[in-house]
């Protein structure tokens, strides 16, 4: 009764004075100590324990596996496994927890080969359980295969598999086993949402929400903030009210989550005014994330003053700030030219807040110092930082040189970043096009070919316009648009129109 009421001090006096204790009284005990994530007491308590039963042994793997210590949690779980009391299925939640957190994949195929042979892989809770942490560990044939295997598959394996799918951007084999789906709850649809918004689907992710409430199926904060991602990801502002109107109707009190998200979502479909009154209205003015999504979109508009000051007041009401803080900040100060103030509020991080820089946070002030043209000093910044520099800290140096058209240096970087991160498309269009304006085609001609061999590919960029109600996304020389004859007619009226006003303008003068 006192651990249900999280009071830990008096649940342990009255076992104190206990004259009789069993071992249900012990596992109790350090049950609560865990639930109250006081390892070093639930750790105490089992040393003491004059019987110890698989219960007891469940209790602490899981509980170190929660707590993030991985080795201790794999240390009591072989011990367990050594010990006469012998397994449940329980006694694999802890060890696939840290199978995920380490993500371990020959760990997981351990794992599973234990449930095998323990004889649990007809309980479709535990198989469950297993595919997920295949799923999460990115290992989705393996996932898949076990899947397969079940005989019984209830709720949870169909949607631990698509969220599976979801989260590794691959929506076609989601979509597909959605479909197939016997039985879909709220979960299964929020994961195909999800999965649509987080991989720039937006209209698809918005098109399975208004199906979704066509079969009544009742949304959660989750749903919610997954279909604002969407909104925000394809800027309709139309949609995004729909959303919070729904939001409204369905009498749910919002998370801060959701929150952040509708924040997020009018500022990315431009109406930062709309952004703050939410800011203003309903959000709790003690949640860090709250302050971070709204200097963000003051930032993303360019208000790096107004983010300042909303950090000063922010400070001032006691909220502390946090290392996500300090990179909304840096961009904020990059993006509106506030170097000085970017510099201090940089070396604020440690003097003030005991927050070391990581990659990122140098990312940024790279950014900043490049844009503003102090290249000796962040070339200096550069050679003293105390952590190797990443991709982060390279793509952001290759962003200033393309900005400042330095040519002799973006060749050195993006020849550098192509070793560090031979995927990406930036560092090979950049050293392409340099050495295109030095006239040298014979070596954008091998930049060409390195890109085919390692089947790089340059992502186009996508433009939306809404119209009535609609909205249409267009790449550059899109063929593919069902209305592109009717679009590139009109296209043309006005390029001959703008051609003949030009004329015009010239037989004037």
């Amino acid at each position: 009764m006192y651990f249900k009421c999280g009071d830990e001090v008096d649940a342990r006096k009255v076992f104190d004075k206990m004259f009789v204790r069993n071992l249900y009284s012990w596992n109790n005990m350090l049950s609560g100590h865990v639930k109250m994530r006081n390892l070093k007491e639930a750790r105490s308590l089992f040393d003491k324990m004059p019987e110890r039963d698989v219960v007891s042994w469940n209790t602490m793997v899981i509980g170190y596996a929660q707590s993030g210590d991985c080795n201790e949690a794999l240390r009591f779980y072989r011990e367990l496994r050594r010990s006469p009391v012998g397994l449940n299925e329980f006694s694999f939640a802890g060890v696939l927890t840290v199978c995920v957190k380490m993500r371990e994949w020959k760990l997981i195929r351990q794992a599973h080969g234990q449930v095998l042979v323990a004889g649990f892989l007809s309980n479709v809770v535990l198989s469950s359980s297993v595919v997920d942490a295949y799923a999460k560990c990115g290992e989705m044939v393996d996932a898949r295969r076990l899947f397969d295997e079940m005989a019984v598959r209830d709720v949870l394996a169909w949607t631990t598999l698509v969220s599976g799918y979801a989260k590794w951007g691959d929506m076609k084999s989601a979509s597909e086993l959605f479909d197939r789906m016997p039985e879909k709850n709220p979960v299964s649809w929020t994961s195909m949402i999800s999965g649509y918004a987080r991989n720039g689907l937006g209209h698809e992710a918005l098109a399975l929400f208004a199906e979704m409430m066509l079969f009544q199926v009742r949304p959660d904060q989750f749903t919610f903030s997954s279909c604002l991602c969407a909104c925000a990801s394809i800027a309709s502002l139309k949609h995004g009210k729909q959303i919070h109107a729904s939001l409204i109707r369905n009498n749910l009190r919002p998370n801060m989550i959701v929150v952040s998200s509708l924040i997020d979502m009018y500022s990315k479909c431009g109406s930062l005014g709309a952004g703050r009154q939410v800011f203003k209205l309903m959000g709790d003015k003690q949640d860090i994330v709250l302050w971070n999504t709204m200097m963000s979109a003051l930032a993303q508009h360019g208000h790096g003053i107004e983010a300042l000051q909303m950090f000063e007041d922010m400070v001032s009401s006691g909220v502390k700030p946090v290392t996500t803080t300090f990179v909304v900040i840096l961009n904020a100060c990059s993006h509106s030219g506030l170097v000085q103030e970017g510099r201090r509020i940089f070396k604020s991080m440690t003097d003030d807040y005991g927050i070391v820089p990581d990659e990122e946070h140098y990312a940024c002030l790279i950014d900043l110092l490049g844009r503003a043209g102090c290249f000796d000093e962040l070339m200096n910044q550069l050679e003293n930082m105390p952590c190797k520099a990443g991709g982060q800290v390279w793509n952001a140096l290759l962003g200033v040189c393309r900005i400042h058209g330095n040519t002799e240096l973006g060749r050195k970087v993006a020849e550098h970043l192509i070793e560090l991160e031979p995927q990406s498309s930036a560092p090979y269009v950049l050293l392409s096009s340099i050495y295109a304006e030095e006239g040298r085609w014979e070596l954008v001609e091998k930049v060409r070919r390195l890109m085919d061999e390692r089947h790089v590919r340059k992502e186009r960029a996508i433009s939306w316009v809404e119209v009535e109600s609609r909205v249409h996304a267009f790449t550059v020389s899109d063929r593919l648009h069902p209305l592109q004859e009717e679009i590139y007619s009109v296209l043309k009226q006005l390029a001959d129109q703008m051609d003949e006003d030009a004329s015009v303008t010239n037989a004037e003068n």
